[in-house]
């Protein structure tokens, strides 16, 4: 195909067509990448065959105790019941690998499936966990080997099998070559952390290399970007895309700052030493220009030798510690700014420190206002399990409605992306004179909690080999947990109900989507009708599924009417019915649901029939949902309709907004 591919280009470009063609894809898209300006591109424009160009973007990265919190111990629930995820391959795109990390080691593992078609870089070290290995950077294949040098890459791949990680970037043109390459190589997941905002499906790599896969049976759930608290800050909101929120876990490595009027104030810190008196010493909060955000002026004026110093949540972590540090600082306290809530992070410091929530954070300010000489203490209590409430969405977990999927509800589902312990093969805390080279770091982001749902997929592949994509998606969104330890719905970082478009379908339940009940499948030709329905002209469809589309001939549905696990519908409509159509998964009996409807007062819905009554595997079942409701009311009305049997509770959530 790279022959036809270059007949496309120029006859100018001709002698220099090898240092300017970059990529011939073969199956995340049917085209290529190369370097060109604006006139040679309009000159392509002429031939029949050509459909779109794109410039070239950069993609950012999304950036232990979670297996417990999922319940995936090794010796007893999904992990034991469901083989450990035996032949199942997942496919990570991200920054690259420390191979050689104790998290990849093979020890008692088999030799790769029969059906991987992949390989490693020869320079690079695979075994028989990490299978294969390649790296793609500006553009080509290069020579060197695709070792991680910023972290996230080992990070994320070790979690599945965050914050933006600074000088780290990926171009679409590499992340479409990385795509073309799992499909070839036949991965069963693909676990992707990247990120560009909301656009498109068309204009979105992430889209279109996505639906490639799908269309291959390969599982995809990306990253929903941490542009929140913000309503509709997501990135890839495709409805053939698993899009995953960010919470916290029943963790926390507490740092208690002690002030001097007897206020306790609950923080974290991951640098906790032994040997910090326990006596309280003087706190700086900076009331200079720049008041609180420890800028170097404010510091040096403060005059923090020996004492501890209090700072707004602001700037680079490493640039901070490194200034307070130096002019002599005991420790420090990191000051949550209101949107960021309760969400606070155990980080890598390099010097003592605790990262407080906003309540605490006004606590501080107030009683350093109170008195001429304020003073403190830092506690340090180690990690502690089982704290609530747990879950609890993180203030950075980018937030619906989903711009470009109106009628979907964005994102999916929660994991856990907090506070992650996971493989890291770079020096921790702020600089490396005196830091020592930790295997292992805790980093937060949806970079984090989307491979823990990677590999929740993978282990219900390896349970459920014959189930499709979407099939995989509708059985972990339809058991998701909506209530946190307590037993209340789940909070936002503000401590309030949070929104279905913060949660999605809830937390996923690691346990019980291995075993459904029903799932809501969906075929390639749905979404080509869904893509239709939303407008998008011929040739942006063809961009998107990689073959000929005539809208006019399709039967368009909206995104409320695929069949999704979730329905999203506007308020203005005032009445809307739609139909959904589940399978039976349970294998080797009778099973019957009945329906449960929980909408909130002044809406009416009605599903018909009221009852499913199943005798197979496999048996397909369609029902009608009739909703009518008010279009005066203000606000956003959630509630949901659950098929509940002996065994199982499927649940669907409904968003009118």
């Amino acid at each position: 195909m790279t022959s036809w591919y270059k007949s496309f280009l120029p006859p100018a470009t001709t002698n220099s067509t090898d240092s300017r063609f970059i990529y011939a894809y073969s199956e995340a898209i049917i085209g290529f990448a190369a370097n060109l300006t604006e006139d040679e591109v309009r000159y392509m424009e002429k031939n029949d065959n050509f459909l779109k160009a794109y410039p070239d973007r950069v993609l950012s990265l999304l950036t232990t105790h979670t297996p417990d919190f999922l319940g995936l111990q090794a010796k007893n629930g999904p992990w034991k019941n469901y083989g450990m995820g035996k032949g199942i391959i997942i496919g990570v795109l991200d920054t690259g690998i420390k191979s050689d990390h104790p998290s990849f080691g093979d020890d008692g593992l088999p030799h790769p499936p029969s059906k991987w078609k992949g390989s490693c870089d020869p320079n690079f070290h695979c075994n028989n966990k990490v299978i294969g290995a390649k790296r793609f950077f500006g553009g080509r294949k290069v020579d060197m080997p695709p070792t991680d040098a910023v972290g996230h890459g080992t990070h994320t791949a070790s979690t599945a099998a965050g914050n933006f990680v600074k000088n780290a970037r990926c171009y679409g043109s590499d992340f479409l070559a990385g795509i073309d390459e799992a499909i070839i190589d036949e991965v069963d997941v693909l676990s992707i952390s990247l990120g560009a905002g909301s656009r498109p499906f068309h204009n979105d790599v992430i889209a279109v290399g996505a639906f490639s896969a799908v269309k291959k049976g390969i599982f995809v759930s990306c990253a929903g970007g941490n542009s929140g608290p913000a309503n509709t800050s997501l990135s890839n909101e495709a409805p053939w895309i698993l899009t995953v929120g960010a919470s916290t876990m029943d963790r926390q490595i507490k740092a208690i700052v002690k002030l001097g009027d007897g206020r306790e104030l609950l923080g974290e810190s991951l640098f906790q030493p032994p040997d910090f008196p326990p006596t309280m010493i003087p706190l700086v909060y900076p009331t200079s220009p720049g008041a609180g955000n420890c800028n170097y002026n404010s510091v040096v004026q403060s005059k923090v030798k020996g004492k501890i110093v209090a700072c707004n949540n602001v700037g680079s972590r490493n640039m901070l510690d490194d200034l307070v540090k130096k002019e002599g600082s005991a420790a420090i306290v990191i000051l949550n700014k209101k949107g960021e809530g309760d969400t606070t992070f155990a980080e890598a410091r390099s010097l003592p420190a605790s990262h407080v929530n906003f309540v605490g954070a006004s606590n501080l300010k107030e009683y350093v206002n109170s008195t001429d000489k304020p003073v403190a203490s830092i506690s340090f209590n180690r990690t502690c399990l089982g704290t609530s409430p747990a879950p609890v969405v993180a203030f950075f977990s980018s937030r619906g409605p989903s711009s470009q999927s109106p009628g979907i509800l964005k994102p999916d589902i929660l994991g856990p992306g907090v506070n992650v312990l996971a493989a890291w093969p770079l020096y921790a805390g702020s600089s490396t004179e005196n830091s020592t080279k930790p295997k292992f770091n805790v980093i937060s982001g949806t970079s984090m909690s989307t491979p823990h749902l990677s590999g929740i997929a993978a282990l219900i592949k390896a349970a459920h080999p014959d189930w499709s994509p979407a099939a995989i998606k509708s059985a972990i969104m339809t058991t998701a947990d909506i209530a946190d330890n307590d037993g209340n719905l789940i909070m936002d970082e503000m401590r309030s109900p949070a929104s279905f478009f913060a949660t999605g379908a809830g937390h996923v339940n690691a346990s019980k989507a291995m075993n459904p009940g029903l799932v809501y499948d969906t075929v390639v030709d749905d979404y080509v009708a869904y893509l239709c329905g939303l407008g998008y002209n011929d040739k942006n469809v063809e961009l998107i599924t990689g073959e000929k589309v005539t809208c006019s001939e399709v039967k368009k549905i909206t995104g409320a009417e695929l069949n999704y696990p979730s329905i999203v519908v506007s308020q203005k409509l005032g009445k809307l019915t739609v139909n959904r159509t589940a399978t039976n998964v349970e294998e080797g009996q009778f099973s019957t649901y009945t329906i449960n409807v929980s909408m909130p007062e002044g809406i009416s819905v009605d599903v018909s029939p009221r009852m499913l009554k199943f005798s197979a595997a496999k048996e397909k079942k369609s029902f009608t949902i009739s909703m009518n409701w008010s279009t005066n009311k203000s606000g956003n009305a959630k509630g949901d309709i659950k098929w509940v049997s002996t065994k199982h509770v499927v649940r669907i959530p409904i968003v009118i907004y």
